[in-house]
């Protein structure tokens, strides 16, 4: 039998495991709830007893924190785990880990328009970089940066820098989420949590981020007013990852939060606060951005990293 390759997309609330063959097509997908099994290998074990047959041969797994040598340490779940025991665990022959936005990225370059909706105007600069974020249990970041036959990923932790207010009401929000939390940071409010705080402050209701969306898609006046407020934000901090990295090859937003609101972006003032950067307003103009609405982005970059181990690991 052909060997295949075990993938997972780790977040901080739920995981994405499949597998998928040499080429890279998935299969046996399934998404399973984190708060559900103690651990990783928990969790791993009891995919590969039900799907049952020959273990995969390699694994690659994206994980919402950065990736440092062999242990890993997730930013917005108290799991751990090392690389080469994992491995041996799962008996997989080989194992890569990478950070969640790095297998997105990976994704996403590939991705056709019917997995993508398309927010304002621009066109991407051929050979330039590219920027991937979006808010999700956190806010993810990585740039892609082109390469003569291929693309270099490096990821980042962007929703970690400080949260910061440029008009009244943002100083608002800023002074409760201070008093709530100490020092703020942009994951703070643009992720899933975040918008729940967002909705509280605004409007004094209490309610999940998917309820919130759900709502605002319906026209509830309130829910949708959260919304727009929290893509203003989310377009002025991706505005400023674009000056900060010059992406004139586009901008790709993605995340359970950024997907979920993709019919929300065009109504909202996200492309005006994306721009809105005196002097280079027409600068960040000539920028496409994109919200991502394939269902499983980060699987699809986990399977073209695998595709490339699964060859590296047969003999020449």
């Amino acid at each position: 039998m052909p060997a295949t390759l075990l993938l997972a997309d780790i977040g901080g609330t739920s995981t994405r495991i499949a597998r998928a063959d040499r080429d890279g097509t998935l299969f046996d997908l399934r998404v399973e709830a984190n708060d559900s099994y103690a651990s990783l290998e928990d969790l791993f074990g009891v995919y590969l007893s039900n799907i049952g047959g020959p273990r995969p041969r390699a694994g690659v797994f994206a994980v919402a924190g950065p990736v440092d040598g062999d242990e890993v340490k997730m930013t917005n779940r108290a799991w751990h785990f090392s690389r080469p025991e994992l491995a041996r665990t799962l008996g997989l022959d080989a194992l890569t880990v990478l950070n969640d936005f790095a297998a997105l990225a990976h994704g996403v370059v590939g991705l056709g328009p019917q997995n993508l909706v398309t927010v304002g105007t621009g066109k991407a600069v051929e050979g330039a970089p590219m920027l991937v974020c979006g808010p999700g249990t956190g806010l993810g970041t990585a740039l892609v940066l082109p390469r003569a036959d291929s693309f270099e990923v490096l990821p980042g932790e962007g929703g970690h820098v400080r949260f910061g207010a440029v008009t009244s009401e943002e100083a608002r929000v800023l002074a409760h989420l201070v008093q709530d939390l100490g020092p703020v940071s942009v994951e703070h409010v643009l992720s899933g949590a975040g918008l729940v705080r967002l909705h509280r402050i605004l409007s004094g209701e209490v309610a999940t981020s998917h309820s919130i969306i759900t709502a605002a898609l319906s026209g509830q006046r309130n829910e949708r007013e959260t919304c727009h407020v929290f893509l203003r934000l989310l377009g002025r901090v991706v505005g400023d990852f674009a000056l900060l990295t010059l992406a004139r090859g586009g901008v790709f937003i993605s995340g359970g939060v950024g997907a979920a609101m993709a019919q929300l972006f065009a109504e909202s003032p996200f492309r005006a606060a994306f721009e809105d950067h005196p002097p280079y307003q027409a600068r960040l103009a000539a920028i496409p951005v994109r919200v991502v609405v394939h269902p499983t982005p980060g699987l699809v970059g986990a399977a073209e990293v695998g595709r490339r181990l699964l060859a590296a690991l047969e003999p020449a």
